[in-house]
């Protein structure tokens, strides 16, 4: 191996950087990329599948990433492609119960959009993971939609949320996500919306500057009209559409936040901000901080990777 070769190479190339960085974020799920994969999940805007795979037959030559098969991975283990294969089949098989799940949830009051998060909506599940949903609400009433699907899952789930987390709310007047770095912009292009998606794409607008982080990222959004509100769904509606639905609203935020605040007394206001943002039109529940986590993780692969192989991973 040459190691000046190796050098030269990625001190001229941006795209083999790019392409490193996204394996490298993938790394940390221990999930190996195809080359159009790859492609869609790198910052550099000046490659297509082509360029993307001459690039990775080079970094595979030079041995900085393994070929496992159609997939790129950092690490040369079969068990990667084992598990990632077998994630996507247990994934598929699962998106039945989610799309069911996501009509459900679509029934309750002031629920306007509902999406599918998280690892199933990139195309893997394991036992470990949960069916996540992003959920947009009616201004002013997300507290409600969101309290009563708590209610919902604790009530008949037994608070399980293997196949019920909803973790994320917003509201159809503020659709523009407030923090914006590469994770953030990884989950807004991999939202599978399951309804409404001329509402779904109205987002994405409001979300454009996930484009300066992903801007090959390309999806085909299917088209799926509103689906008419339920009989009960729309008594519920009448019933809280006034002052004491502004009252309820504004009384769920308030108790759910005291909750919180109790069984996070822990987390720094700051902290708190992130993972567990409440306000009138936004609800994180994210005690977990991945965020953070996966930020953390990414920055300390990176450096990792440049002192293993005496490279620079900064574009020039």
């Amino acid at each position: 191996m040459n190691n000046t070769a190796k050098i030269q190479f990625t001190e001229l190339e941006n795209s083999a950087k790019s392409a490193i960085q996204t394996l490298l974020y993938f790394d940390i799920f221990s999930y190996p990329l195809r080359a159009e994969e790859i492609l869609n999940f790198q910052c550099n805007s000046d490659s297509d599948v082509n360029e993307t795979s001459r690039i990775l037959e080079h970094l595979v030559e030079e041995e900085f990433i393994f070929k496992l098969g159609e997939y790129y991975s950092l690490n040369n283990e079969t068990a990667l492609l084992e598990r990632r294969l077998k994630g996507n089949e247990k994934a598929d098989a699962m998106m039945k119960k989610a799309k069911w799940v996501s009509a459900f949830i679509g029934n309750f009051p002031f629920v306007r959009c509902v999406c599918i998060s998280g690892s199933l909506s990139k195309g893997y599940f394991d036992a470990a993971s949960d069916i996540d949903y992003f959920i947009i609400t009616e201004p002013n009433r997300l507290w409600i939609a969101r309290t009563f699907l708590v209610a919902f899952k604790k009530i008949f789930l037994l608070n399980s949320k293997k196949y019920f987390c909803t973790n994320y709310f917003i509201d159809t007047a503020h659709l523009e996500i407030e923090d914006k770095n590469i994770f953030t912009a990884t989950e807004i292009f991999t939202l599978m919306p399951m309804n409404n998606t001329e509402l779904f794409e109205k987002f994405m607008s409001s979300n454009s500057w996930a484009k300066d982080f992903l801007p090959n990222y390309g999806k085909k959004i299917t088209v799926k009209k509103r689906e008419p509100n339920s009989f009960i769904k729309k008594i519920f509606e009448k019933l809280l559409s006034g002052k004491f639905g502004e009252w309820l609203d504004t009384y769920f935020l308030r108790i759910t936040l005291k909750l919180w605040h109790k069984d996070f007394p822990y987390y720094n206001p700051d902290v708190f901000e992130l993972t567990m943002r409440s306000r009138k039109y936004v609800s994180k529940h994210h005690p977990q901080n991945m965020q953070t986590v996966i930020l953390q993780k990414f920055e300390e692969r990176i450096k990792s990777f440049e002192i293993k192989f005496n490279v620079s991973l900064q574009y020039v």
